[in-house]
């Protein structure tokens, strides 16, 4: 499902190196070329190329573009070349250290990657930090938020398919008699939320529906203002369909006065390689707008061309 497009025979990394040291070290910054290599590389080829132009030319590569690119593209550049599990360290850190209630950052990280890429999370997040995340997600936010928050993304959900029917039945009948006393961060709740499987989650959620009449969101909308009803429903949409929850992402990044690029750019790089086909096809069914031409229409130059690049803009 990823739109990422690249050559059947990758170039050598010595030779992407020395293109990106012509482009970053010549008369002027050719941002074209670095778009041409970088945007059309796998992770694993993108790490060797990192390693290489560090051993030729003894400077950071990252350090280098950072030194030559400007504001949303650098940005896009540098979270793209990133390990994805150093990626998330850093876009957690940048969420736990300028927390706000409305911030769903921390949520999509903890939901929406395996349990093994949010445990190498946690383990790039103690190198570079020399804190534990939990640490920072407990000191920077509060009340029902640290309840929720600390316990799921210190979280380790078990990803097989078996699904326990009984316990299914059971704990949507908690959660409705929660939702429906207002009790939304009752320890239950969170218990539930943060450590069942995704696999017994869904038939959760399926039982709630069939047994109480609506999607368990639709009863977590009773104010909608809310913004810790908000971040409850976020949860579960990144549990049941994490696709949906990404395409509204996007949606709302550029369906405002002034482009939210931030957003629009988290999305863009982490999930190029994960699931972005079909987020772009739910785009379109959504919006009834190709996503290449909302995003050439709300962005612009470089960080454009980036973006498009990424999400197989032109390419069969």
């Amino acid at each position: 499902m990823s739109t990422l497009t690249f050559p059947p025979s990758l170039p050598p990394p010595a030779e992407d190196s020395e293109r990106l040291h012509i482009a970053i070290q010549g008369w002027g910054t050719d941002e074209g070329l670095i778009i041409s290599v970088l945007a059309h590389r796998p992770s694993r080829h993108r790490r060797e190329i990192r390693r290489t132009y560090g051993e030729i030319y003894g400077d950071d590569l990252l350090k280098s573009l950072d030194k030559e690119l400007t504001r949303h593209f650098e940005r896009a550049v540098m979270l793209w070349m990133l390990e994805p599990a150093e990626r998330d360290a850093m876009l957690a850190n940048e969420a736990a250290m300028k927390w706000n209630p409305s911030n769903r950052v921390l949520i999509e990280i903890a939901v929406a990657r395996t349990a093994d890429e949010l445990f190498a999370t946690r383990r790039w997040y103690q190198t570079r930090f020399k804190r534990s995340l939990e640490e920072d997600v407990s000191a920077h936010t509060h009340g029902d938020f640290r309840k929720l928050l600390v316990p799921l993304v210190s979280s380790y959900r078990y990803e097989g398919a078996e699904v326990n029917i009984a316990l299914a039945k059971s704990e949507a009948k908690i959660l409705h008699q929660k939702i429906k006393d207002n009790d939304w961060s009752h320890e239950e709740v969170i218990r539930i939320l943060t450590t069942r499987s995704k696999a017994q989650l869904s038939a959760t959620f399926t039982d709630y529906k069939n047994e109480f009449g609506n999607p368990i969101n639709k009863d977590l909308k009773s104010d909608p203002k809310d913004e810790f009803l908000s971040a409850l429903r976020a949860i579960i949409r990144c549990i049941a369909h994490p696709e949906r929850y990404f395409e509204k992402v996007i949606r709302l990044a550029m369906n405002r006065v002034g482009t939210d690029e931030e957003a629009l750019t988290r999305i863009i790089t982490t999930r190029t390689e994960v699931d972005m086909r079909l987020i772009k096809e739910l785009y379109y069914k959504r919006n009834n707008v190709p996503l290449d031409r909302a995003i050439q229409k709300d962005t612009r130059r470089d960080y454009k061309d980036f973006l498009l690049a990424l999400i197989g803009h032109g390419d069969a």
